[in-house]
């Protein structure tokens, strides 16, 4: 076994690695799903896999953090109405948690709009790790982050605008102009707002541990699923009955609720493959508010990860199932990516070396970032 100590580099790599393989599966699994009958797939349309997807991830996540009884709260710092008490952490974990709600199905639409896997990721994970970048200099300010963000994580956020500005303004013939599309450009504005309220409450989290409070990044993560879950429910239930009692008729609504009423063929495997995402969540989450790093480093390990992954779903998806092969602008993308991979790898040899001289954390994990 690979025994790694919290806040190590070791770690690090480990909860990467274990994000990297279940988004391959992720990035994969979208597009098959959603692929055109006449080609061989299962051509269910995006609402209905979303749906599907959706519950499996959800289901999978709730049902891990209620086993594993992840919700028990040892918190002191607990707020009193009448005779109700509960932790303080609660009246900003819950409003991420109904932020989460709305990245979860924004990210699959993503997926499902005439992009690659790898053109989707990167406009999305290039756009989080701006606002990574933006948190922390707010949090700074408001004092509540004491650390420095090193030169080599600002030339990182550089080289991934560059990824994101080839991919967005590289329009060649026949490809999916998608600046000028009002419905890509609703999802992602979704997906970021909800997204730039989540890494602010996050980091919030982690950076306001007193001493002696502990961080506990499987709590956090227990109450945000549990509060996103019920967010979804409620939506997904008033959605369901708005035919019926408000007259609203659409497309999408009709496919929203045929897929409970009418299932597609496949569901069942449909649900099966959400769970991957619901995976990718667990490790999500605990590369975000990774103990000792900057909102800017965590958030571009974590979107950096995946959109090496999403270069490998489009080939794998190419290879297998023969998709589309990614195209050139895809690929100076990946170079921009791994060149901000190069600075990384600095900024965190550096940072462990202040973690350790600063007793945050043990000396035997700076041993990884040697070499």
């Amino acid at each position: 076994m690979w025994k790694t100590t919290e806040g190590s580099t070791g770690r690090l790599l480990q909860l990467c690695l274990s994000y990297f393989i279940f988004y391959i599966i992720t990035g994969v699994t979208v597009k098959y799903f959603t692929g055109k009958p006449d080609l061989g797939f299962p051509g269910l349309k995006e609402t209905e896999f979303l749906v599907y997807s959706t519950l499996g991830g959800t289901s999978l996540c709730v049902a891990v953090v209620l086993v594993l009884r992840w919700f028990r709260s040892k918190s002191t710092n607990l707020v009193h109405w009448g005779a109700l008490s509960f932790p303080r952490e609660y009246l900003y974990i819950v409003p991420s948690g109904v932020c989460t709600a709305v990245v979860i199905p924004t990210t699959t639409l993503m997926y499902s709009l005439p992009i690659s896997v790898m053109v989707a990721m990167v406009i999305m994970r290039a756009s989080i790790i701006v606002i990574s970048r933006a948190v922390d200099a707010v949090q700074i300010r408001q004092g509540i982050l004491h650390k420095k963000v090193y030169v080599e994580e600002n030339i990182g956020v550089v080289f991934a605008l560059l990824a994101a500005s080839v991919q967005i303004f590289w329009v060649g013939k026949g490809s999916f102009d998608f600046a000028r599309s009002g419905v890509a450009m609703g999802i992602l504005s979704s997906y970021i707002l909800a997204y730039a309220i989540r890494i602010y409450i996050m980091n919030y989290y982690k950076n306001t541990r007193g001493k002696g409070m502990k961080l506990d990044n499987k709590w956090f993560f227990s109450i945000e699923q549990i509060a996103a879950c019920t967010t979804m429910v409620v939506v997904g239930l008033f959605l369901f009955h708005a035919p019926r009692h408000f007259g609203w008729e659409s497309t999408q609504l009709e496919l929203f609720r045929g897929a409970f009423t009418n299932p597609r063929p496949l569901w069942s495997w449909a649900i099966l493959a959400g769970m991957a995402y619901g995976m990718v969540a667990f490790f999500s989450v605990f590369i975000f508010m990774f103990k000792g790093r900057t909102a800017t480093f965590a958030g571009l390990v974590n979107r950096l990860t995946s959109l090496v992954a999403g270069t490998t779903a489009t080939l794998v998806f190419y290879f297998v199932f023969r998709g589309s092969f990614p195209k050139t602008q895809d690929w100076i993308s990946l170079a921009f990516i791994l060149i901000a991979v190069g600075f990384l790898t600095v900024a965190e040899r550096k940072r462990v070396a202040e973690l350790v001289a600063a007793h945050e954390i043990e000396v035997a994990a700076a041993a990884p970032a040697k070499g």
